[in-house]
């Protein structure tokens, strides 16, 4: 999948949640959403982007890819 295309979805999904929920609670629902609704190789392919430094993504997808991230570590640690 194109980077560019999920940094773009997933600048636009934290643009929503930041209308609706605010910006402190923006990056929960972001990750919930991307756990809902994003296919397992697309979220490998964001975390991935995020630890190379993720150009190009808003400050809430940005914490949000990180909760994810976090997130998948503590499940595949338990």
């Amino acid at each position: 999948m194109n980077i560019k295309h999920l940094v773009h979805m997933a600048n636009q999904i934290a643009t929503f949640f930041e209308s609706e929920s605010g910006p402190q609670n923006a990056p929960a629902e972001v990750a919930t959403f991307l756990v809902k609704y994003w296919e397992p190789r697309m979220r490998s392919e964001i975390i991935a982007h995020v630890r190379a430094g993720g150009e190009g993504l808003s400050e809430s997808a940005r914490k949000a890819v990180l909760k994810l991230a976090s997130d998948s570590e503590t499940a595949a640690a338990a």
